[in-house]
């Protein structure tokens, strides 16, 4: 950090193990809870960035051939910084990202310690070589395994919504599986990811392992088209996941995108009311509803929709603004603009016949707050049903039935995750099988994020691939099959292709796979007569794997 040629203190990219001040000017970081700038950023040029992923690339070699023991020494020193941080960490994200600090350390703070030490308990047993079992009798004799290497540089576009929780977790997995790292925090948080490249510098990462950059959305796009990025995860709207996965097209880069959602969530004629409601209202108005896994839509059956939505008012009725005596709930939106969208829906709503019940104008005075709103006689004719919200608006829809609560809540070009609330375990298991997402849950909504174990991702317009978990390790990894032959002699199907070739080629066919056990028996005795099966196979091959014959 310096000063600058203002009054506000100054942050600069991590690029190589050294801060490195950007040539591209100054952008200031604003707190949403009063507009007004705190701090500033110096943000790279083309060039500069692109010496981020040269230095990636540099470290790559030695890093790859480090053990998991000095990999996870690592982790666990970045883990202890941030344990050291957490209070400071999360007031740095309540005044650059806008959630309560409170909130900051349970959403954030806490998921991304629990992934970290994950990794360092369980990513050496997860990306431990498989040994595999031939099962084709002429290949069986061969040693067999499947290796994870480690992909080389990964490119983590991340996200404001969840700066900490978001970045982390994606840059501890990509460590740990031997990659380097280049992490783009957004710019709206970008203060949030320098920290992060500061405490990978004081845990002992070498130099060029970790890279944190600091660039305008231009720039940006040179580094997704870089041939020198081997995978990029990317987290954000699907618009932009759109224009990422097109510009990694041109190298053939792999991708994975976690985008944006509409999560529904099916409330049950049988559902627990009073935990429904609670938890529903956490999951519409957590983070201000700036979750791509917030609840924003609700189906609820007709017997019990009075009552839910009665205890749903109850409850966001309680939901205080930061900055209330005593504390608060729910922060700010992070950008002027995404108040406008919420906005823009909630009017689009009340054109076409819907009714606010709570909420729904936004309050005088500094910042970008806007209340917890709930909706009702809402329909998927309107944009707060069809569109990503991402924001403190909770429409309610009332269904005649289950199968109709699930048509609609599938009726999306979304499907990150959902939810079901019931007491019956026969409806859970339905609503698991027929709810078309990434992720679902019954009687909670979001939390499994915080799971280490769980993966985390979606469908349809929500993405590809996973993060988190094992299946998100392994994006982090190459598959290779690697085998050893100790054979001295040549391979039954190696050249010459001559008539006694033709015969053997022939005669396995009826050998290996034939229905008839009485014509695979044949078959198999009259491989036995050649002598080319015998000169290049061998009895002790045979005997070896007698159970592939039958």
């Amino acid at each position: 950090m310096a000063t600058g040629g203002t009054s506000l203190p100054t942050f600069h990219s991590w690029v190589g193990g050294r801060e490195v001040e950007g040539r591209a000017g100054l952008r200031a970081s604003a707190s949403p809870s009063s507009g007004e700038p705190f701090a500033q950023s110096s943000l790279l040029d083309a060039a500069q960035a692109g010496d981020a992923i040269a230095a990636a690339q540099a470290a790559f070699p030695s890093w790859s051939r480090t053990s998991f023991r000095e990999r996870t020494r690592l982790l666990d020193r970045l883990r202890q910084a941030v344990v050291a941080e957490a209070d400071e960490l999360a007031r740095l994200i309540e005044r650059e990202q806008g959630k309560p600090a409170a909130e900051a350390l349970a959403a954030e703070i806490l998921p991304s310690l629990d992934a970290l030490a994950h990794l360092s308990r369980h990513a050496e047993d997860l990306l431990r070589d498989d040994a595999l079992e031939g099962q084709q009798l002429l290949l069986a004799h061969k040693e067999a395994r499947l290796v994870y290497a480690p992909i080389g540089v990964i490119l983590a576009v991340k996200p404001w919504n969840y700066p900490w929780a978001q970045s982390l977790p994606v840059v501890a997995s990509a460590l740990v599986a031997g990659n380097t790292v280049v992490l783009k925090p957004a710019p709206a948080t970008t203060l949030v990811g320098l920290r992060m490249g500061s405490l990978a510098r004081e845990a002992g990462f070498p130099d060029g392992v970790v890279n944190v950059v600091a660039t305008d959305d231009a720039v940006a796009a040179s580094l997704v088209e870089d041939p020198r990025v081997g995978k990029i995860v990317f987290t954000g709207s699907a618009a932009t996941g759109r224009k990422v996965m097109a510009a990694a097209a041109r190298n053939l880069t792999p991708v994975v995108l976690e985008l944006g959602g509409k999560d529904p969530a099916i409330v049950c004629r049988d559902a627990d009311l009073d935990r429904a409601a609670k938890g529903i209202t956490w999951a519409a108005f957590l983070n201000s509803g700036q979750t791509c896994a917030s609840v924003e839509r609700v189906y609820v059956e007709k017997p019990v929709a009075e009552a839910f939505l009665a205890k749903v008012l109850e409850e966001a009725r309680r939901v205080r603004p930061t900055g209330t005596a005593g504390g608060g709930e729910m922060g700010p939106l992070t950008l002027e603009r995404q108040r406008r969208v919420v906005e823009e829906h909630v009017a689009d709503a009340v054109a076409k016949g819907a009714r606010v019940v709570l909420g729904g104008t936004r309050p005088d005075g500094p910042g970008f707050h806007y209340p917890p709103t709930v909706l009702v006689g809402v329909d998927h004719a309107m944009m707060v049903m069809r569109e990503e919200t991402f924001g403190p608006v909770l429409p309610i829809m009332e269904v005649g039935s289950l199968d109709e609560a699930i048509r609609l809540a599938n009726d999306s070009p979304y499907g990150l995750t959902a939810s079901g609330w019931t007491r019956s375990e026969e409806t859970a298991r339905r609503l698991q099988d027929e709810l078309v997402a990434g992720v679902v849950t019954i009687n909670d909504h979001v939390s499994s994020f915080g799971e280490p174990t769980a993966p985390w991702g979606g469908v349809k317009g929500s993405g590809m691939g996973r993060i988190h978990g094992l299946l998100g390790l392994r994006e982090m990894v190459q598959p290779k099959y690697v085998s050893l032959d100790r054979g001295r002699g040549p391979e039954l199907w190696w050249y010459p292709y001559d008539a006694e070739f033709a015969g053997l080629m022939s005669g396995a066919v009826s050998a290996l796979y034939s229905t008839s056990f009485p014509v695979r028996v044949r078959a198999q005795l009259g491989l036995a007569r050649r002598a080319r099966f015998w000169r290049r196979v061998g009895p002790w091959r045979i005997l070896a794997n007698l159970d592939k014959l039958f």
